[in-house]
């Protein structure tokens, strides 16, 4: 059977079970074809491994909308302060030159970035929005490398299925491979034309326009590609897929 066969068949089986034989049905399709997030929620389980199963099989190469520079907020919002610890307040009064994104885990080439490194991927720039699930939302330009160029650089092994990310301010997430190679998904060192603000994250941020607001981490300076998220905490008691 081809992919795009079963693609098919698997979204007539989803929603036949969704709506016909409950959400419990839905799980185990979803669960056959890998199709299960890591959700901590044992309540709300079945209704997210549909919500995340049903959007990848729909969008998993669709693109955020982007917007005009016009359209740019004048005054975004920023929601936290820069990290209180040691370690970011040395590396900020050196201009953030001893910086490093470890990236780890499932490659061949396991390295350590420095900005300049990171700077020195082909840019890229996109304008989009960050929706929080607060409520709150703005439209920004961004720009960075691409989180695909890193892995690959790196030597991603086919069996990654997840990228999981450390902040600084010890918040951390997860997304999978669909949203970690997308071709919007950025590490991003610089917001409407300057350095990223340190309230915005600076100096890198991960930016993933394709879910809420909690999913782009600030302060960022670790990567850890995985096959598994077991023993994987999602942060605060937000959902792990958060696609809008």
């Amino acid at each position: 059977m081809s992919n795009i066969d079963r693609r098919r068949l698997l979204k007539i089986g989803l929603g036949a079970a969704a709506g016909v034989t409950g959400l419990a049905s839905a799980t185990v399709i979803a669960r056959r074809y890998g199709l299960v997030p890591p959700t901590k929620s044992l309540l709300y389980a079945p209704g997210d491994t549909l919500t995340y199963a049903s959007q990848r099989l729909l969008t998993t190469h669709t693109l955020a909308r982007e917007f005009s520079r016009e359209q740019i907020s004048i005054s975004p919002f920023a929601n936290s302060n820069a990290p209180a610890n040691e370690e970011y307040k040395h590396s900020q009064a050196g201009g953030f030159a001893s910086w490093r994104l470890a990236v780890e885990g499932l490659m061949s080439r396991p390295q350590s970035f420095s900005l300049a490194d990171i700077r020195s991927f082909p840019e890229r720039r996109q304008i989009t929005q960050i929706v929080c699930e607060e409520g709150w939302s703005y439209i920004a330009e961004w720009n960075g490398a691409l989180l695909a160029d890193i892995l690959h650089q790196a030597g991603v092994s086919p069996k990654a299925r997840y990228v999981v990310y450390y902040s600084q301010d010890d918040w951390t997430d997860a997304v999978d491979m669909a949203d970690a190679l997308h071709p919007q998904t950025l590490v991003t060192y610089g917001m409407n034309g300057g350095d990223l603000p340190l309230r915005h994250g600076g100096p890198l941020r991960m930016r993933v326009p394709r879910q809420l607001g909690y999913k782009s981490v600030k302060f960022m300076h670790r990567l850890v590609v995985t096959d598994t998220l077991k023993g994987f905490i999602n942060p605060g008691d937000y959902s792990w897929y958060a696609g809008i």
